[in-house]
């Protein structure tokens, strides 16, 4: 490591620890992985960051958000603030003015402000999906539940990082039947090993199907569910079900654990 960047990121830790107090961890002194939660308007969001040994001088630090209130339009425009911030910081430390930027977004939320995806724009297709090759872990595709014209489908992968998940979602949609669904919702939990002990990163999409994701990740904190990806598509019918809509997201969502192998793994 540089001498330079191993001085600036001593010093960054020590700043951000006596800055965030009970809100910094350290997750591993070994590969200098921290997290940092901030809370505003009753809204929370973890800032998961990995200090590389060319930051800050060459590189940024590699990070990930866990907000799964927050819905995916949302955390697009957070993660694309966060860019622009490295952008116009290159060369220095940037992790105090991610936070603060996040911070300044929640600020921003008002109540029962959170806006829905238009589900009839649901992926900006610049290239043709179906023709990249995509390494990703095996995906178990659950059986169809039919309702009254609906149909609901859970799809499910062991997942250890958020690129299996990233990957497991990019192939999903390589199906067009898939591709085209009304919802696609999603939920996970990865362990992760840290020098303090086991932590739990986990997230959730509702894809327009307001507290589906919610409901899907809550579905998988009961079930201690651990390194799990759940996707449940939905192909609306056109009769609204109320209810009973979740009860056949959640029945999807256990059902295809369970044929996955995934059920308390």
């Amino acid at each position: 490591m540089d001498a330079d960047n191993l001085t600036k990121q001593i010093e960054e830790v020590e700043a951000l620890s006596s800055i965030y107090g009970e809100d910094w961890t350290t997750e591993s002194e070994v590969t200098r992985s921290y997290n940092i939660k901030i809370k505003e308007n009753d809204h929370e969001v973890i800032l998961y960051v990995t200090m590389p040994l060319e930051y800050p001088g060459q590189a940024p630090p590699k990070y990930e958000l866990s907000a799964p209130w927050m819905d995916r339009k949302e955390k697009e425009k957070l993660h694309q603030s966060l860019d622009e911030v490295y952008l116009e910081n290159i060369g220095e430390t940037v992790i105090y003015q991610w936070v603060e930027k996040i911070r300044e977004k929640l600020l921003q939320i008002k109540p029962k402000e959170i806006k829905k995806i238009n589900n009839n724009i649901q992926v900006e297709e610049i290239l043709d999906l179906s023709e990249l090759v995509i390494n990703c872990p095996e995906i178990t595709h659950g059986e169809v539940i039919v309702d009254r014209k609906s149909s609901f489908q859970g799809h499910a992968a062991e997942v250890h990082t958020i690129d299996d998940v990233n990957a497991v979602l990019a192939k999903l949609k390589q199906n067009k039947k898939i591709l085209n669904a009304t919802h696609n919702m999603y939920a996970y939990r990865i362990e992760r090993s840290t020098d303090k002990g086991v932590s739990i990163l986990q997230d959730c999409d509702d894809d327009g199907e307001a507290h589906a994701g919610g409901r899907m990740l809550h579905l998988l904190q009961i079930l201690d569910q651990k390194n799990t990806l759940v996707v449940v598509s939905r192909w609306y019918g056109g009769i609204q079900l109320g209810p009973d809509r979740f009860r056949h997201i959640n029945n999807a969502t256990r059902q295809v654990i369970q044929q996955a192998g995934l059920l308390k793994k």
